[in-house]
């Protein structure tokens, strides 16, 4: 029996449902794009950006940390991510991202901002920019970001310096490029080969991102910049006018004629957000074997790792009942701070009192006057002897 003609409803539906062209990337075609981490740092949890330039040709990818999306950031991570791969993609394609683009107008012509367009023509590449909202137009990349997270950010990297950081994703990218491509079966790396073919030559010398303001120092002898206060006491009248040079990692003060006043590093208001450390243990209570496999364990100061990780289970269960009581009244480190300077083997309650004392010698005064008795009802009560005892000077 012949199917029934589609109704008008069902006609109007189809003309407008949206569909989409599968895009072709020749060899040398990049995607570029920001994604958000976390990385663990002094037992927080900070929020930083990974940089992502990924090759959908050979499915290749080249990433490059930075602790924000601000233009400097973003100019130094694809300058760093150029050095990595040895060249520059001939033609690179950007979401209208604000370090770039400054306006888009109504027939989708792009305003650049400076540094972009500097940045542009002193690696000679072309930059092709997506339409509004339309991130499947550089869908590779938007793939990419996620593998990132997914495989390179799991457990939580440790952030002990910037340089160390990239080092580490870098090597990340490094290892991916040896395995097979998803669709070609082809191993990444020789894939690969063909987008380093086409890459441009780096020039004899990188371009360094950097923007310059002014400022003008007050009576104080200071400046400000995003909202934090430099100080040029004795290195600048009050009064006088002063350049800033801003790159993604410091300050460059400089005088009118371009003398160096002093430089420091650039302020960054990064988010942190504190672990749970008591519900964290609490966690590792019902599985104990967890320990050695945790991420979280890795976050903590060495002494809390080493006293958390003892081979014992039934020790190691005490332990963590202590350490899951304990984060709740005392701040990590200071649980830390008393973990180290006790003996191996201190008992739970030994080092519950010694956590007491510590914080008893922090919070209470040398000296407080009681005023809230009646007059005449106050006594001079002399306590030498129960601090004696108590091992309290």
């Amino acid at each position: 029996m012949d199917s029934e003609p589609f109704s008008l409803t069902s006609r109007m539906a189809l003309e407008r449902a949206k569909t989409y062209e599968r895009l072709e990337h020749p060899p040398g075609e990049a995607q570029v794009d920001f994604t958000t981490i976390q990385v663990s740092h002094d037992q927080q949890l900070m929020t930083y950006k990974l940089l992502v330039v990924s090759f959908p040709y050979s499915n290749t990818a080249f990433v490059y940390p930075t602790p924000a999306e601000k233009q400097e950031c973003f100019l130094e991570g694809m300058k760093q991510c150029f050095e990595q791969m040895g060249g520059v993609p001939r033609r690179m394609w950007f979401d209208n991202l604000s370090a770039a683009v400054v306006h888009i107008g109504k027939h989708g012509e792009r305003q650049l901002t400076e540094g972009f367009q500097r940045f542009c023509a002193h690696y000679r590449m072309e930059a092709i920019f997506c339409n509004p909202y339309s991130g499947h137009e550089k869908g590779h990349v938007e793939s990419k970001c996620g593998y990132a997270k997914r495989n390179w950010t799991v457990p939580i990297p440790l952030y002990e310096d910037h340089d160390k950081l990239a080092t580490y994703f870098a090597e990340q990218a490094r290892e991916d490029r040896e395995r097979a491509h998803y669709a070609k079966g082809v191993r990444i790396a020789e894939l690969w080969e063909a987008d380093r073919a086409q890459l441009l030559t780096l020039p004899e010398e990188a371009f360094e991102p950097f923007r310059l303001g002014a400022a003008v120092v007050n009576k104080y002898g200071e400046i400000r910049f995003d909202g934090t206060t430099i100080p040029l006491v004795n290195l600048v009248q009050p009064g006088s006018e002063v350049l800033i040079q801003v790159f993604w990692d410091r300050l460059a003060i400089l005088t009118k004629e371009h003398e160096l006043v002093r430089e420091v590093p650039r302020p960054y208001t990064g988010k942190t957000a504190e672990v749970p450390w008591a519900q964290v243990f609490a966690n590792l209570l019902r599985k104990l074997r967890s320990v050695d496999h945790s991420q979280f364990i890795r976050m903590l100061p060495e002494a809390v790792r080493v006293y958390a990780g003892v081979a014992d289970l039934a020790l190691r269960k005490e332990r963590l009942q202590a350490l899951a009581h304990w984060c709740g009244v005392y701040p990590i480190a200071q649980i830390a701070e008393v973990l180290r300077k006790a003996s191996g083997e201190a008992t739970v309650v030994q080092l519950t009192a010694a956590l007491g004392l510590v914080q008893v010698n922090r919070d209470i005064p040398v000296a407080w006057n009681e005023t809230l008795s009646p007059p005449g009802a106050q006594a001079t009560v002399s306590l030498q002897q129960y601090d004696r005892l108590m091992g309290v000077s």
